[in-house]
């Protein structure tokens, strides 16, 4: 590196020497940050860093090597382009991205700059995104439904007394009477349904029904036998 970067008023030699101490300071850190992050997320995300000063070796770090790639190895062309254009983004945020395998990745690339505004370095993660894929199809089949013409009814909670009553009030209120005001073909209907949304299973069901509706229990009994039979 020249001391273009130095303070204003120091000499040269001095400004070179001081920018110098602070890249190698720079990518020491940064190196720190790598192998913390690197061993959060093991085998599932890896991380380099780059030293941006030698862009022919610029792999200086790399964590959960899933690239095949090694100490030593030169600069990708991201990492070119940032040497290149100082108004390269300091940022790039999940992008898609590929390893050698052909594995999915989505990568993020994180510039850093020295106090002169040059790149430095750049810390790059590459997640594999292949095993997320592949759990993803197998929670959408898992919570996938069978769609059918006439779907079962069915209710997986407990029915309560309480919602025996609302429900007979609600189907009562929706033709505008009572339980007591409705007539036999009424009641005979309401019964029924109760049935199938297993209301029926409810303790002291029976019992309830005749109450409101004000009928006896063999009433209630004879409104749920065979449509063949019906005599309301």
């Amino acid at each position: 590196m020249t001391g273009d970067g130095g303070a204003p008023g120091t000499g040269a030699a001095t400004g070179g020497t001081d920018i110098e101490a602070e890249n190698a300071l720079l990518l020491r850190e940064a190196e720190k940050i790598v192998t913390a992050l690197g061993r959060t997320f093991p085998g599932l995300c890896e991380v380099v860093l780059h030293d941006l000063s030698d862009p022919g070796h610029a792999v200086r770090a790399i964590e959960n090597n899933l690239s095949g790639r090694a100490v030593g190895d030169p600069a990708t062309e991201l990492g070119l382009a940032r040497i290149e254009d100082p108004g390269y983004p300091d940022v790039l945020q999940n992008y898609p991205n590929r390893f050698p395998d052909g594995r999915p990745a989505k990568s993020t690339s994180i510039g850093i700059r020295n106090s002169a505004g040059v790149y430095v370095a750049a810390i790059c993660l590459n997640l594999d995104v292949s095993l997320f894929a592949t759990v993803s199809r197998s929670l959408a089949n898992l919570v996938r439904t069978e769609e059918t013409d006439q779907p079962p009814r069915e209710t997986l909670s407990a029915r309560t007394v309480t919602q025996l009553r609302a429900a007979v009030e609600e189907f009562a209120a929706a033709r505008g009477t009572t339980p007591r005001g409705l007539d036999a073909h009424a009641r005979q209907e309401l019964v029924r349904s109760l049935r199938e949304r297993g209301f029926l299973q409810v303790k002291h069901a029976v019992p309830t029904l005749t109450d409101l509706l004000g009928v006896s229990r063999a009433t209630v009994y004879n409104y749920l036998r065979p449509q063949g039979d019906d005599q309301p």
